[in-house]
């Protein structure tokens, strides 16, 4: 067939080419699998396109390509890609919520291609790439894209293959797809059902993905925080700061108390819900020490605590004062803000946001200016800008009631104002950090003649 194996001889010592031609392999102890590197991904391409059954184009989303030696001579092709955007199988293993699933879908990588090279027929070789790949697949994961991987998954053609190698590397068959495939945000009916495989790469792998408590700092998720490590019950803690709002509602047929809807939606906000479904499930999901701490009354019946439910949910927080909340969650962010083992490297951005529908007839959409901390990367104070004006006249009353002594206010260039940077200096006691950019020609100008170069680093 004449092509050229020698793009993958990057990293091993000169010799003669290989062709594509029936060779004599040695035994699977010499067997090493590596991930390719640059040079190599033209020749990879080009021999899983010629001599897979699916051919090749592109891979998905984030993608490793991996190369399986036998000595000196390559003997298998492996391809990983992002994962499924839905399996209903999978997604009932894990047991995840579909906020959660939407967010830690990265964590899961998908072996797109598995290809064993023409004329290499040696007992138990795909069981043992596998295996040796799912070895080292989450640390090269890790080292290329900053995250690890913990289940690797794969859709295997039954109608062509039994599956045997993926059993033997670990995999777990959980059941067949509806034979539809996705295309342009669209689901096709190509009437070829698959079975999908997986396999866990760490023992808690389930639980990580479905766990709303997870590591948040392992799944670099914006604006979550580990509720775990936050003051709820305690002194000063959340429901302390809730006892001030009234309850709007008559006492008569109340079975949830007014601080412990607001407390489980606060809670399942911080952990990432955004609708009151997903509050209703997160409350559902949890183990029963935290609906105790969120104050959940007890059911007559089984003694359990009972979180409030959707519909609850919905009608209290529609008919409460929404402002009143919020300044009070503001305030106790705030408090958690400074606690000793929070206050390091506080850093606080003011940030702009237009909210989407929120138009009345005849008016302008609502555009809030917030203060938000950037390690937590959550909310601790916002003001409604005036609708015939702009953020920049926002940012005193925005800060005003905040105790932000020590601290670093961030801002982008509209923000670059002699007024707001003394005000943050000289009337909050905290320092800034402004970009500048060429709507403000003269300063811009002024600092290119400082010859930033010049200046030694600061340590």
């Amino acid at each position: 067939m004449g092509i050229v194996y020698n793009g993958f001889m990057a990293n091993d010592p000169p010799h003669t080419p290989i062709h594509h031609a029936p060779q004599v392999y040695p035994t699977t102890d010499t067997l090493l699998v590596r991930p390719i590197i640059a040079t190599e991904r033209e020749t990879w391409d080009t021999l899983m396109n010629r001599h897979h059954y699916l051919g090749f184009r592109v891979i998905v989303g984030e993608a490793l390509r991996y190369v399986a030696f036998l000595g000196d001579r390559p003997a298998a092709l492996i391809g990983w890609g992002a994962a499924a955007f839905k399996s209903r199988h999978r997604d009932a293993w894990i047991g995840w919520e579909a906020h959660l699933q939407w967010r830690r879908l990265c964590f899961i990588a998908n072996n797109v291609r598995f290809l064993i090279l023409p004329d290499v027929h040696i007992p138990n070789l795909a069981s043992r790439i596998l295996g040796q790949n799912m070895r080292r697949l989450s640390a090269d994961w890790e080292a290329a894209y900053g995250h690890p991987i913990l289940i690797a998954e794969t859709f295997v053609d039954t109608s062509r293959f039994r599956g045997t190698c993926y059993k033997a590397a670990g995999f777990l068959p959980l059941g067949e797809t509806r034979g539809f495939r996705r295309n342009g945000g669209k689901y096709y009916l190509h009437g070829q059902p698959k079975t999908i495989m997986v396999r866990a790469l760490r023992p808690n792998a389930r639980r990580l993905l479905s766990d709303p408590f997870s590591n948040a700092k392992m799944f670099k998720e914006e604006g979550i925080m580990d509720i775990q490590t936050l003051n709820i019950d305690g002194k000063t803690g959340l429901i302390e700061y809730l006892r001030c709002i009234p309850d709007h509602r008559k006492k008569r047929g109340i079975r949830h108390r007014s601080l412990s809807i607001l407390a489980v939606s606060v809670c399942a906000v911080l952990s990432g819900a955004k609708t009151y479904i997903a509050v209703a499930e997160w409350a559902a999901r949890c183990s029963q020490a935290m609906p105790a701490k969120l104050w959940c009354p007890k059911s007559n019946e089984t003694g359990k605590r009972v979180p409030p439910s959707e519909p609850t949910l919905r009608r209290f927080m529609g008919e409460i004062d929404a402002e009143t909340v919020d300044k009070t969650i503001n305030a106790w962010l705030e408090h958690e803000a400074k606690r000793p083992k929070r206050n390091k490297n506080r850093t606080i951005a003011l940030d702009g946001k237009t909210l989407k529908a929120s138009a009345r007839k005849g008016e302008q959409q609502v555009h809030l200016l917030s203060a938000v901390l950037h390690h937590e990367q959550v909310v601790i104070a916002q003001v409604q800008v005036d609708v015939k004006s702009n953020e920049i006249p926002a940012v005193e009353p925005l800060l005003k009631p905040l105790d932000i002594e020590g601290s670093v206010v961030t801002a982008d260039a509209l923000h670059t104002q002699k007024d707001t940077a003394t005000f943050i200096v000289k009337e909050k006691k905290a320092d800034y950090f402004f970009t500048v950019k060429d709507n403000q020609e003269t300063l811009n100008n002024d600092i290119k003649l400082l010859q930033m170069e010049a200046f030694p680093p600061s340590v």
